[in-house]
This record gives structure tokens, C-alpha cells and sequence, in this order.
């Protein structure tokens, strides 16, 4: 059986990282589903998914990692071609993806104790984003 749902978030933009666990748990409890799968995507280009201890200093030292692979100094041709300024963006988010997979038991998240998911939002104003959840279990 395959159920959809979208989450709506409003972000900060820039590097915002949002902790999305119970809003992916609250969206499997409505589905009915037992076991499974929830792949979960990010329509767009300067967004993505992962999992992470969600705790500040975690928060940080992503942060710190993103300006050090991608930093906002750099030239990027994406900016010469286009000119909307997030060149950085789109590099960032691309070496995430747009993209995550977690499976679920008994109508639970299979995660490890301080394991989250988290969604970042690389453009470089705050926007508001849309999240497809796609459940297949049964």
C-alpha cells in the first residue's frame, strides 16, 4: 500500500537546519501502516534531507562544514549564468540530496537513540518548502 503526505515548513533560509522526526512520525501514525517504508523528497534544488544528533553543537559544526565546502566568498559560475546569488546553494544541497529513506516497524521509525531527521534549506532567503512523504508498507 503506498499513502502520501506533505509536510509544509518555513525556513530561515541560509542554512537553516529544521528538525522534522515528529512531523514524519505524526504523518505514519495517520497512514495506518504498520511496516515499511517512508521515502521522503525535496522538490527543488537548494534543499535537503539527512539524518543527525539535532543538538546544537551537531547544528554548528554542520554549519562550519558547509562554509568550509561551499563557502559564501567563493565565485560560482551558477551566479555568473543565472544571477539570483545562491550558487552555494545549489552545491551544498547537492552533496546531501534531495532525497531520504527510512524504514518503519510497528508503526515507528526505525532511528537510533539521538538519530533525527533534518531538513536544510540551502537558498539564501527564507522560503517556505514543501515535503513529499511517501509510505509504502502495508
Amino acid at each position: 500500500m503506498v499513502r502520501k503526505e506533505i509536510v509544509t515548513l518555513n525556513t530561515k533560509g541560509d542554512g537553516d537546519v529544521v528538525e522534522i522526526t515528529g512531523q514524519v512520525q505524526g504523518a505514519l501514525a495517520r497512514t495506518g501502516l504498520r511496516q515499511g517504508a517512508v521515502v521522503l523528497f525535496v522538490p527543488g534544488a537548494t534543499g535537503a534531507l539527512t539524518t543527525l544528533e539535532h543538538e546544537p553543537g551537531a547544528v554548528k559544526d554542520m554549519a562550519t562544514l558547509f562554509e568550509r565546502v561551499a563557502p559564501r566568498a567563493a565565485e560560482y559560475e551558477h551566479d555568473r549564468t543565472i544571477g539570483d546569488g545562491n550558487g552555494r546553494a545549489h552545491v551544498r544541497a547537492a552533496l546531501f540530496g534531495p532525497s531520504l529513506t527510512v524504514p518503519f516497524e510497528d508503526g515507528r521509525l526505525i532511528l537510533g537513540r539521538w538519530q533525527r531527521i533534518i531538513f536544510i534549506d540551502f537558498d539564501t532567503r527564507p522560503r517556505s518548502r514543501e515535503l513529499v512523504l511517501q509510505f509504502l508498507g502495508e
